[in-house]
């Protein structure tokens, strides 16, 4: 837990991000127990079940926002990956350029948003006393990001073998690009299924289940009213709505 608040850039203890979940998870589950309780309350049904429902939501609303952490290191890891092919570059060219090293992760800093900031961390210690291969070796631990850890650690590896670090990241840099490029590859056959998913589900099922719903309660008699449409117009909206939201996942944060 420790580290992954600290990947997250969560300054929290552990217990006290415990003891802030478990508190904000009782007030989502009293906030929802109640809104249900007074829009529901003629159902009898509905309050002998709270009993026993109370305690699921309770437990579902607290692994929930546990998560937190893993949601911010994930946002994190797709904002680094934007920037590091282009990061390693840039460093790349500083480095054949005559630029030492240190200079090279000041210029990164100052250039790039993102993944400038842990090379600025980096620096910043490297000012207080700390060696740079500590420094680096404390944001190979703590970063978010799996291929910013490849780079860093190349260039570990480099300053302990005392070999060319332009050269050793280039080939870090190519990796990471040929990877970049096989996960848009997989996303463009991932949306052919979601496409036609989505066609059938959000598009044809509605229009012509709403149709044929028209046309049988004309013939059984059965009284589709203002209600059942909006339920049907909410249930159509929250398709939309994690169809959105799975595609979005999905995509690879990758600029070329």
């Amino acid at each position: 837990m420790k580290m992954k608040l600290k990947q997250a850039g969560m300054e929290d203890k552990p217990e006290d991000f415990v003891r802030r979940t478990f508190i904000s998870a009782f007030y989502m589950t009293t906030a929802i127990v109640v809104l249900f309780f007074l829009v529901l309350a003629k159902l009898n049904v509905l309050k002998s079940a709270m009993f026993f429902a109370v305690p699921i939501v309770f437990i579902v609303m607290f692994f929930y926002m546990i998560k937190l952490p893993d949601l911010r290191i994930s946002r994190k890891e797709k904002e680094i990956s934007k920037e590091i092919v282009f990061a390693g570059r840039f460093i790349i060219i500083e480095l054949e350029s005559g630029v030492p090293l240190y200079n090279a992760m000041i210029n990164v800093s100052k250039n790039f948003s993102i993944a400038g900031r842990y090379f600025k961390e980096i620096t910043d210690k490297v000012d207080l006393g700390t060696s740079m291969e500590d420094a680096l070796n404390d944001a190979v631990e703590f970063t978010p990001s799996n291929d910013l850890r490849k780079v860093l650690w190349q260039i570990i590896n480099s300053i302990r073998t005392g070999s060319n670090v332009a050269k050793s990241l280039y080939s870090v840099v190519d990796q990471i690009t040929k990877d970049q490029i096989t996960e848009v590859n997989k996303y463009g056959k991932k949306l052919n299924p979601l496409a036609m998913f989505y066609m059938i589900v959000a598009v044809i099922l509605p229009s012509l289940g709403v149709t044929m719903l028209i046309i049988l309660s004309s013939f059984i008699k059965f009284q589709l009213s203002l209600s059942i449409l909006l339920v049907l117009a909410g249930f159509l909206g929250f398709v939309q709505f994690m169809f959105i939201s799975i595609v979005k996942f999905s995509r690879p944060s990758i600029e070329f």
